[in-house]
């Protein structure tokens, strides 16, 4: 890989492709934050009215927000290997590096909170690489579906339901209990040894016992297609499709959330139907995810090319430094959460965590928009990108 003869220039930016990515930051942090960073597990509330904040947050964003980032990852791996392609350069090889710089982040990031869905991007979008050489974008959206599909999972049902023993074991993260490290431990090092020899495999686990893996395959490749045929750069060729799509993907999403109960019903509750019903509900489950961030998707970039344009258009500066507030969220958080720091997973109420996270963001919004008035990156953003090309030079303070 050699080094860039010339310093970076400042990409143009798509401010419609960074609200939405600034909007499904913000969805993240919302679950995140009644999720008082995984350690609400340990402890689930049962008021009713406590209950009510949970189960709105989760219902909207759970799953939904993670989708998001990785249908927008999937845009940007497009726009920047285009932008290269125009220019006669071929980043298949920087595009890896970046990957592994951004694994090496997310690996440190996991130190600190098991729940760093950065390395994960970074391994999936190694998957993303070969596809871009695909000249048949109706053929990457066809496997982005059929990803979407949950194939995996359904070969595992179709074996469960026939007797076979290794489709009817249960899933490794139903073991999962909170780490008495995180919750009592008094010592930073406990949870960074935690996080290291048993948060990591549990999460990776999890990734792919739940299906998550298949699907940040899926949307990356959609995101892919977006890309390519100009979804965002071009967004005034996609108004009636936007408002077609928000339709349908409402309609499926009422259809699919009120069918579960139905829909559960169809194997019978026995023992030994214990794994056939977790995989078929956990089918169901995704696809009602998807349906459901699809409707967010849509809607609010409806709204942001439409009547709120000005009032979204917020979300563009956080957008534009999700890295940097990613970690910063939990750099900030899992002390107040942890029992390292001030322990407050025993004491905070849902509805405290909600509002603090709604305060928080705010704030974060702010710290963004006024960052972006002295510099071109985020200090992470810039860090990467400064890795990525192997330069010091790349842009960073404006000029005053």
């Amino acid at each position: 890989m050699a080094t860039p003869k010339s310093v970076p220039s400042t990409p143009q930016r798509l401010e419609g492709l960074d609200a939405l990515r600034g909007f499904a930051l913000f969805g993240l942090f919302m679950v995140h934050m009644p999720e008082l960073f995984e350690l609400y597990w340990a402890h689930p509330v049962t008021d009713p009215a406590q209950l009510l904040w949970h189960n709105v947050i989760f219902t909207l964003f759970g799953g939904k927000a993670f989708a998001l980032m990785a249908l927008c990852f999937g845009v940007s791996f497009f726009i920047i290997m285009d932008n290269s392609a125009r220019k006669g350069v071929d980043f298949t090889g920087r595009f890896l590096w970046r990957l592994a710089v951004l694994l090496i982040i997310g690996l440190l990031h996991g130190l600190w909170y098991r729940g760093d869905i950065l390395e994960v991007l970074a391994l999936m979008g190694v998957l993303l690489v070969p596809f871009y050489r695909l000249k048949s974008t109706a053929l990457i959206a066809t496997i982005g579906v059929i990803c979407l599909l949950q194939p995996l999972m359904w070969i595992q049902l179709g074996a469960a339901l026939n007797g076979a023993d290794w489709a009817n074991r249960p899933f490794g993260y139903w073991g999962g209990t909170i780490p008495e490290a995180y919750l009592t431990g008094k010592s930073l090092l406990e949870t960074v040894r935690q996080n290291w020899v048993d948060g990591h495999p549990f999460k990776w686990m999890f990734m792919y016992e739940s299906g998550r893996l298949s699907q940040i395959l899926g949307l990356s490749l959609i995101g892919l297609c977006l890309g390519r045929i100009g979804f965002f750069s071009q967004p005034e060729r996609f108004g009636r499709v936007r408002l077609i799509g928000l339709v349908l993907s409402l309609i499926a999403a009422l259809i699919l959330w009120h069918s579960q109960g139905l829909i559960s019903g169809l194997i019978p509750a026995t023992e030994a139907s214990r794994m056939p019903n977790a995989l078929w509900s956990g089918i169901w489950s995704s696809l009602t995810d998807l349906s459901i961030m699809l409707t967010l998707m849509f809607g609010f970039l409806s709204l942001y090319y439409g009547p709120l344009h000005r009032g979204l258009n917020a979300f563009a500066a956080p957008g534009r430094m999700t890295l940097s507030l990613y970690v910063g969220q939990s750099l900030v958080f899992v002390p107040v959460f942890y029992s390292f720091g001030l322990g407050l997973h025993a004491t905070m109420s849902q509805s405290e965590a909600v509002l603090l996270g709604l305060v928080a963001f705010a704030a974060q919004m702010g710290l963004a928009h006024l960052w972006f008035r002295h510099f071109h990156y985020g200090p992470l953003e810039w860090l990467w990108r400064a890795a990525t090309y192997l330069t010091l030079k790349v842009p960073f303070k404006r000029k005053a």
